[in-house]
């Protein structure tokens, strides 16, 4: 059975950082496609950035763009998320999915087998 665990969410103040992890007990690791995913209360779940099996292609979604950066250890079977530059809009629950192979389809939400529980994010102004 296949476990995604995330941790590093919390409170911090617009224009600061955090970086959530995500450990996985896909195996082997280097064969998924890791995505992270956010919903907001009251809004559907929306894509923010995923990340190929080698990490040699990324995706992100046009609102994180330049302020979030997502990579992947497949040593520790383990993908991040460094958020950087946090607004208030950016407080959701994050969640971290995965998937056995690539997809090109790798931003939508129905392409992914596997999800974790959630770490809340919340950034106050």
């Amino acid at each position: 059975q296949v476990q995604l665990v995330e941790s590093g969410g919390g409170l911090v103040q617009a224009g600061g950082s955090l970086r959530l992890s995500c450990a996985a007990s896909i195996r082997p690791f280097s064969i998924a496609t890791m995505g992270w995913f956010r919903q907001a209360p009251g809004k559907e779940r929306e894509f923010v950035a995923a990340i190929s099996e080698s990490g040699g292609t990324t995706y992100y979604a046009d609102s994180v763009k330049d302020r979030f950066t997502i990579s992947r250890d497949n040593a520790k079977n383990t993908v991040y998320l460094q958020m950087n530059s946090l607004k208030p809009e950016d407080t959701a629950v994050y969640y971290c999915a995965a998937r056995r192979g690539w997809t090109k389809k790798a931003t939508t939400f129905a392409e992914y087998d596997y999800w974790g529980q959630g770490t809340q994010v919340t950034v106050s102004s």
